[in-house]
C-alpha cells in the first residue's frame, strides 16, 4: 500500500471527492482517505505523479511518504504527521477572534439592546456604529480567512465541503448586514429616523462573526480531541531510541539510531531502551516487553535470547548482535500496521461515505429553498436570510466523516497496547462478527511441545531412578518425545550417565548398555517384543493413549523400570477463553491432522463444540470453505502450518507471533500465545462497531433535527425559532461529541467478559464431516521378507473399497487407505487366508 499526506482536508465531503478522483486514475485498485490522520492509502500500480495530479485538480495536494528511508516512515513522517499542529493553531485564531468579538457584541448587543454606554461620538451616530461593527467583523473574518479560502477553493472545483457552509453561511449574514448598512446610511442622510432603526435590527454583523468564532471553537476542541485518539501509535513512535551505543574496533562509540547496521554489535545498560532488534551475545538481564505485547512480566533473556526495538532492559547489562534495523525492526512493523490500519476504511462506513459526497451540495440547495419558501410566505428577506444562514451553519459533514475513522483508530491503538494487531480497519470490525472460531490444535490450544506427564515406577524403582534411567538413554536422541524427558530430568537436577552402544533401533525404540547391562527405551510394541509385559502395564499404557498421552516404556537388564507418559498438554488459559467464546454464542471448533482418539480427549479437555481430525494442512482450507457456508468463520493458527486456512477464513489471526508481526496470511496478529487475547479481540471489536453505531447515530440525527430546526419547519407547530449563532454552535459541538464519544473506548475493558452477549444464530452450526478416506494399520506376525509382503499387499487391495495397501515385514504393519468402512473381521479373515495373523488394528 501506498501511502500519502493529504493537504487541504477540512470534512467528509473533502475525503468523498480525493477517492473519487484517485479511484479513477489508471491502475488505482481501491483508495481510502483518513479524515483523522489526513493520510491516503493507494492499492494498485498507478504512477504517483499521476495520483497527486488527480489530487491537484480536484483542489487539493498531497505528498508521498517516503518508503525507501532507512528509518522508517512510521518512526519519522508518521511521527510528524500525528503530530498535534492545528489545536495551537486554531487556539490563537479562537483568541484573537475572541478578543474581537467581545468588542462587537458589547457595541451591537450590550450597546444597542440595554443601553451600555459608549463614548460620545457614537451617541446617536447610527451609522458609526455600524460602520465600526463591520470594521470589527471583517476583522474577525481575515483572522478566520481559511474558511474562505478553502470553502470558496473548493466551490470553483464544484465540490463544497464544510468550509463552504461556513463561508456562505457567514458571507450571507456579512453582505446582507453591509446592504443594510448603506441603507441605514442613506435613511440617515434623509433624516428618516424610523427606517434607521428598522435597519439597525437588519444588521447581522455579530451573527458573521459568531459564526467563525464559534465554528473555530468546535475545530480546535474536535482538533485537541482528535490528536487524544492518536495517542497509542505517538506512544509507540517514542519507544524507539534515537541513538545507539555500538562497538566498533573495540571502542564504544555513541550513533545515531539511522546509523545501525544488521551484524553491529550494540550495547543495553539498565535502564535504557533496546535501540535496534538483534539477540544476546553476553550478559543476562530482564527486559520489560509490556510495551509491544502487553504482558507486565519482565522476561529473563540470557545469551542467544532475542531482544526487539523499544523494550525496557531493567536490571543487567547486555551485548547484543543486530538482526534487524530501521523498518524491519518489530516496533517499526507494529507502527507501520497501526498506520496502515488508519488509513483504511471499514465497510460500515460506506453510508457515511454516500451520504457525505451529496451531503454539501444538498445543505446549500435547501438553504436556497428554504430562503425562497419564506420569502413566498410573505416573510421579510432579512428573516429568510436568517433562516437560510442557519440551515447553513448547523449542517455537520465532519460528523459523519469522523464517526468510523476516530472509533477505529482509539480501538486499533488499544489493540496495540495489549499485543493486538489489527492489520486493517475491515479486520476490526469483522472480528466480532464471527460466529464460528477454529482453532488449530499444535501450539494455539496446546503448548506445541511435548511435556513429561506421568511417571509410573515399576519393580521397586523410584520415580527419580525411573526418570535418571530414561534420561540417560534419551539423552543422545534427537527425538522431540526425548527433549520432553531431558527437559524434565533437567529441572528436577539429574545428571545422565554415560551410555554406550547407543542405537536407534527399527520400531520405534532406542537400545544401549549402562554397567553392562541392556538398557531398552520405546514405545508398546518394541518393548513387548523385547521383554514380557503383563496384561496390567497394557491396560495401564491402553488408558494413557486415551487419555491422548504417548506411553514411553523404559527396560533395564531384562525387566521393566516403568513408563513415562508424554503429551502436548493445553495451555493453561486455553479452557477459560474457549469457554468465554462459548458464552459469546460462538460455535468453536478445533481443527487438527491428530487421530480423532487423541484429538477428541484434547478437544473434551478444552471444551471445544466440534473435533475435526486426521485433516492435513492442505485439507484445512477445505474445512474453512465448508465452514463459512454457515457463517462467519475466525481462523486461529501460527501464521506458518496454517497460511492457506488462514488466508481462507474471514478472518484470520496469528497467535504467539512475538518478533515476527508481519506474517502475510493473518488479519489479525496477537504478539502473545495467549488464547484469552482471541476473546478479547473479539469483544475489543464488538465495542468498537458499537461505538461506531452510536456515532453514526448521532452525526445522522443531529442533522436530521438540526437542518429542520434551523429552517424554521418547528416555528408555526411548536414556535421553535434557531438563532444562526446558536446554529454554529451546535455546529461547533456535533463533531467534539463524536470524537468524545470515540476517546470512552479508552475506558474498555477488552479482558471483562461481564458484559459479553451472545450472538443470535438463525441455524445450527455443526459441520458434515468430508468423505475423506479412512486409515487403518494392522499389527501383523509371520510376514518374513518381501515376498509376504507382496502377498498381503495383493489380498488387501483386492477387496472392494480399499484404495490402497503398504505392508512392511521389518515393523510387522500394513497401513491401508480405504475408501468406505471395511470390519475388522473381514481384514483379520483375508490376512489369516493368506497364512498370516493379525495381533491388532489401530
Amino acid at each position: 500500500m501506498k501511502q500519502y499526506t493529504i493537504i487541504g482536508m477540512s470534512c467528509a465531503a473533502c475525503t468523498a471527492r480525493i477517492e473519487k478522483a484517485v479511484s479513477g486514475v489508471k491502475g488505482v485498485i481501491s483508495c481510502s482517505v483518513s479524515l483523522l490522520t489526513h493520510s491516503m492509502g493507494v492499492e494498485g500500480s498507478a504512477d504517483t505523479n499521476e495520483i497527486i495530479a488527480a489530487i491537484r485538480n480536484a483542489g487539493y495536494d498531497a505528498i508521498p511518504k517516503n518508503e525507501n528511508a532507512e528509518q522508517p516512515a512510521s518512526l519519522s513522517e508518521d511521527d510528524e504527521i500525528l503530530k498535534d499542529r492545528e489545536t495551537p493553531v486554531l487556539k490563537k485564531r479562537l483568541i484573537a477572534s475572541i478578543g474581537f468579538l467581545i468588542v462587537l457584541m458589547y457595541i451591537s448587543m450590550g450597546h444597542t439592546m440595554f443601553g451600555w454606554p459608549m463614548p460620545s461620538f457614537f451617541e446617536n451616530n447610527h451609522t458609526a456604529i455600524g460602520i465600526l461593527q463591520l470594521l470589527l467583523t471583517v476583522t474577525v473574518m481575515i483572522i478566520n480567512q481559511k474558511f474562505f479560502i478553502s470553502g470558496f477553493k473548493s466551490l470553483l472545483h464544484r465540490s463544497p465541503n464544510m468550509d463552504t457552509l461556513v463561508a456562505l453561511g457567514s458571507m450571507t449574514a456579512f453582505g446582507y448586514s453591509t446592504f443594510a448598512l448603506f441603507a441605514m446610511t442613506d435613511a440617515q442622510i434623509k433624516g428618516n429616523t424610523s427606517a434607521v432603526m428598522s435597519y439597525m435590527h437588519d444588521l447581522y454583523f455579530e451573527s458573521a462573526a459568531m459564526i467563525l468564532a464559534l465554528i473555530t471553537l468546535g475545530k480546535m476542541l474536535e482538533a485537541r480531541s482528535k490528536g487524544k485518539t492518536t495517542d497509542a501509535p505517538k506512544s509507540l513512535m517514542k519507544l524507539s531510541p534515537k541513538t545507539a551505543v555500538i562497538c566498533r574496533n573495540g571502542t564504544e562509540i555513541t550513533v545515531p539510531i539511522e546509523e545501525v547496521a544488521m551484524g553491529d554489535v550494540f550495547l543495553v545498560r539498565p535502564g535504557e531502551n533496546v535501540p535496534v532488534d538483534g539477540i544476546v551475545i553476553d550478559g543476562e538481564s530482564a527486559v520489560d516487553e509490556s510495551t509491544l505485547t502487553g504482558e507486565s512480566i519482565p522476561v529473563d533473556k540470557t545469551a542467544g535470547n532475542t531482544v526487539s526495538a523499544g523494550t525496557l532492559n531493567q536490571s543487567g547489562f547486555l551485548r547484543c548482535e543486530a538482526t534487524r534495523v530501521g523498518k524491519d525492526t518489530t516496533l517499526s512493523q507494529i507502527i507501520q500496521m497501526v498506520s496502515d490500519a488508519a488509513a483504511t476504511k471499514a465497510p460500515i462506513t460506506k453510508i457515511a461515505d454516500k451520504v457525505s459526497g451529496i451531503f454539501v451540495p444538498a445543505v446549500i440547495t435547501i438553504a436556497l429553498i428554504t430562503i425562497a419558501i419564506w420569502l413566498i410566505l410573505g416573510q421579510s428577506v432579512g428573516f429568510a436570510l436568517t433562516r437560510g444562514i442557519s440551515v447553513l451553519v448547523i449542517s455537520c459533514p465532519c460528523a459523519l466523516g469522523l464517526a468510523t475513522p476516530v472509533a477505529i483508530m482509539v480501538g486499533n491503538g488499544m489493540g496495540a497496547r495489549n499485543g493486538i494487531l489489527f492489520k486493517t480497519a475491515v479486520s476490526l470490525e469483522t472480528t466480532g462478527k464471527a460466529q464460528i472460531v477454529v482453532f488449530d490444535k499444535t501450539g494455539t490450544i496446546t503448548q506445541g511441545e511435548p511435556t513429561v506427564t506421568d511417571i509410573i515406577p515399576l519393580n521397586n524403582m523410584s520415580e527419580e531412578e525411573l526418570l535418571f534411567t530414561a534420561y540417560s538413554l534419551e539423552k543422545k536422541s534427537e527425538h522431540p518425545l526425548a527433549r520432553a524427558i531431558n527437559q524434565k530430568a533437567e529441572q528436577e537436577g539429574l545428571k545422565a550417565c554415560d551410555v554406550k552402544q547407543f542405537k536407534a533401533l527399527a520400531g520405534n525404540g532406542l537400545s544401549a548398555t549402562l554397567d553392562d547391562d541392556v538398557l531398552l527405551g520405546g514405545n508398546y510394541r518394541f518393548i513387548s517384543e523385547q521383554i514380557t509385559v503383563t496384561d496390567e502395564i497394557k491396560i495401564i499404557s491402553e488408558q494413557l493413549s486415551e487419555e491422548g498421552k504417548t506411553p514411553l516404556f523404559f527396560a533395564l537388564g531384562g525387566k521393566l523400570c516403568g513408563i513415562i507418559a508424554v503429551a502436548d498438554t493445553i495451555k493453561e488459559d486455553s479452557p477459560r477463553a474457549i469457554e468465554k467464546m462459548k458464552n459469546m454464542g460462538i460455535h468453536v471448533v478445533m481443527l487438527t491432522g491428530d487421530n480423532e482418539r487423541t484429538a477428541k480427549v484434547i478437544g473434551a479437555n478444552a471444551g471445544v463444540d466440534e473435533v475435526i481430525a486426521g485433516v492435513l494442512p492442505d485439507g484445512k482450507e477445505k474445512v474453512i470453505r465448508k465452514l463459512q457456508e454457515k457463517g462467519t468463520v475466525i481462523m486461529v493458527g501460527d501464521g506458518v502450518n496454517d497460511a492457506p486456512a488462514l488466508t481462507s477464513a474471514d478472518i484470520g489471526i496469528a497467535i504467539g507471533a512475538g518478533a515476527d508481526v508481519a506474517i502475510d496470511a493473518a488479519d489479525v496478529v496477537l504478539m502473545k500465545s495467549r488464547l484469552s487475547d482471541v476473546p478479547a479481540a473479539i469483544r475489543l471489536s464488538r465495542a468498537t462497531l458499537k461505538n461506531i453505531y452510536e456515532n453514526l447515530f448521532w452525526a445522522f440525527i443531529y442533522n436530521i433535527i438540526g437542518i429542520p430546526l434551523a429552517a424554521g419547519v418547528f416555528i408555526s407547530i411548536l414556535g421553535w425559532q434557531l438563532n444562526p449563532m446558536f446554529g454554529a454552535a451546535a455546529m461547533s459541538l456535533s463533531s467534539f461529541c463524536v470524537v468524545t464519544n470515540a476517546l470512552r473506548l479508552n475506558l474498555f475493558n477488552m479482558y471483562d467478559s461481564k458484559r459479553d452477549y451472545k450472538i443470535k444464530n438463525k441455524f445450527k452450526i455443526k459441520i458434515e464431516k468430508e468423505n475423506k478416506p479412512m486409515e487403518k494399520t494392522l499389527k501383523i506376525e509371520g510376514m518374513m521378507c518381501g515376498h509376504c509382503e507382496m502377498h498381503v499387499k495383493k489380498a488387501l487391495e483386492a477387496l472392494e473399497g480399499v484404495k490402497s495397501a503398504e505392508p512392511d515385514h521389518k515393523t510387522g504393519t500394513a497401513v491401508i487407505i480405504m475408501e468406505k468402512e471395511i470390519s475388522d473381521d473381514v481384514l483379520k479373515q483375508i490376512i489369516s487366508e493368506e497364512g498370516y495373523q493379525v495381533t491388532d488394528i489401530l
